[in-house]
């Protein structure tokens, strides 16, 4: 039985759907299973949506040096430093489903510095959240040790702009009081991916 709570704390305006925004809900049907939520409550503005969606497909999906589950694990290390609901569930979610693994998810989301990392993860993730926790602190030394690992100039660009993503909609999501889609919960929580 879905909730039938409100997505976000905020009372916004609920306009009709463009014909698009329509289409682009149904692929996710398709796609996910479901309309994330995060959606949802971007689509009082379809102008915000649309940003806020070519952004995130960018960042998520776009050519990259780093994979899709790097990037996820990204969002989740930045939701963890944020404390952030939604995304901590909606991504520790991807991360179970990318790495097949229903440790790497929770544990990311508990404390990722416990994590079976490898040494380019562990100094990815440990950009993430120092640029999270104490973005004024980043200085050469950081950017040599990406590089030592064999992050690229442009990886690191990636690094940066995800977790800085993450960092905005966890505010977002934060100050809303966001509230994940309950599928989530349950995706990916057995071994080898599936639910």
């Amino acid at each position: 039985m879905p909730n039938e709570e409100p997505v976000i704390s905020l009372e916004l305006p609920r306009p009709e759907l463009s014909p698009e925004t329509e289409a682009y809900f149904a692929k996710c049907r398709e796609k996910l299973g479901l309309v994330p939520n995060v959606l949802l409550a971007y689509a009082f503005d379809e102008k915000k949506l649309r940003c806020f969606t070519e952004l995130y497909n960018d960042l998520m999906l776009g050519v990259s040096e780093l994979t899709k589950l790097e990037r996820e694990m990204i969002a989740v290390v930045v939701s963890s430093a944020n404390r952030c609901h939604y995304c901590l569930v909606a991504h520790g979610a991807a991360v179970r489903e990318l790495s097949g693994d229903p440790r790497l998810g929770d544990t990311l989301v508990a404390n990722w510095r416990y994590a079976d990392l490898d040494e380019r993860q562990h100094a990815m993730l440990a950009y993430a959240w120092k640029l999270t926790e104490s973005p004024s602190e980043i200085g050469p030394a950081d950017t040599k040790t990406l590089h030592d690992v064999g992050f690229t100039d442009r990886a690191i660009w990636d690094i940066a702009s995800v977790a800085a993503f993450f960092n905005m909609t966890n505010r977002v999501a934060a100050a809303t009081k966001m509230r994940p889609n309950d599928e989530y919960y349950g995706m990916a929580r057995s071994f080898g991916g599936t639910a």
